[in-house]
């Protein structure tokens, strides 16, 4: 058994603002430093971690060397968790987007499994990367704990993966800033402890 401490980077002023964010590098906001803060405490107090893994993104990043940091580790960037390929939604806000591209904006929100987004990836796409890196980071640890820092939309998918759902559900979890999520493997298959755990955030934001 591996123990994966999956965990969403902290706030970034595109957040507030909702824009399609994708692989746009953008650092962490004030309060996304503070709720990296938090969310290193609260990891470093409760699993043994082993290793840090981050998508190659500097709001990732930024979180996970907060994370390392207790534990004296090196981040490890891995390509295969880097946020989903927005295309040519990359940095628009929503308005923006249907605007240009209403039917694609509609699947979006209603079938989101159907969207291969202009110039960009599908879900499916996000998915087989993403549970291959989340397995082959399980298979270096047997009987560890290790701590993978991703995005919203890559999060989601794995977690649909480990709970055999397909990518429909898409807006059927949530993924708040900073949120812990954990999972155990099980052979090939996973077993979901925790999902979406931001009670370390409470009282810091206004």
């Amino acid at each position: 058994m591996t123990r994966i401490v999956l965990i969403r980077h902290g706030q970034t002023a595109w957040n507030r603002e909702e824009r399609f964010r994708g692989r746009a590098d953008i650092p962490l906001d004030e309060v996304g430093r503070v709720q990296a803060e938090a969310t290193a405490a609260r990891v470093a107090q409760k699993w043994p971690v082993v290793a840090v893994y981050s998508s190659p993104l500097m709001r990732a990043v930024e979180t996970a060397k907060a994370v390392a940091r207790p534990f004296g580790l090196v981040v490890q960037p891995v390509e295969a968790l880097i946020d989903i390929d927005y295309g040519a939604w990359q940095g628009l806000t929503q308005q923006q987007v249907e605007e240009r591209w209403p039917e694609e904006l509609r699947l979006w929100f209603e079938a989101p499994h159907e969207v291969r987004i202009p110039g960009g990836e599908s879900l499916a796409d996000l998915r087989r990367r993403a549970m291959e890196a989340i397995r082959n980071l399980g298979a270096n640890h047997p009987r560890q704990t290790i701590t993978v820092v991703g995005h919203t939309v890559l999060n989601r998918v794995i977690l649909l993966a480990a709970l055999g759902l397909g990518n429909e559900r898409f807006w059927h979890l949530s993924q708040d800033t900073c949120a812990i999520n954990v999972l155990e493997t099980r052979g090939d298959d996973f077993v979901i402890v925790t999902m979406n755990d931001i009670c370390h955030l409470q009282g810091l934001e206004p």
